[in-house]
């Protein structure tokens, strides 16, 4: 019974840690030169909604888009991890 809500646990801080991480990458992406930070929905389909001379932005969009994933993950890492010793206690 114990490892169960552990598990849940460790999961529901790792789904907290991946949407805080997420927003924290998203909060942190890199600007471009004239216009700035790229709004979400350019991030998040990684530029494929950019057309004509925007599609110069795509790889900046594909480095955000990248940038948030990776703080997802190790958001995601770290809420498991503090959510499996929170459980062992």
């Amino acid at each position: 019974m114990a490892s169960r809500i552990s598990d849940w646990l460790a999961l529901k801080l790792g789904i907290v840690g991946f949407l805080a991480g997420g927003l924290i990458g998203f909060l942190y992406r890199p600007s471009a030169l004239i216009i700035g930070q790229l709004p979400f929905s350019t991030v998040i389909t990684r530029g494929a909604n950019l057309k004509g001379v925007e599609q110069m932005l795509i790889p900046m969009a594909q480095t955000s888009f990248n940038n948030m994933m990776v703080a997802a993950v190790i958001g995601a890492a770290i809420g498991i991890v503090i959510g499996l010793l929170f459980s062992r206690k």
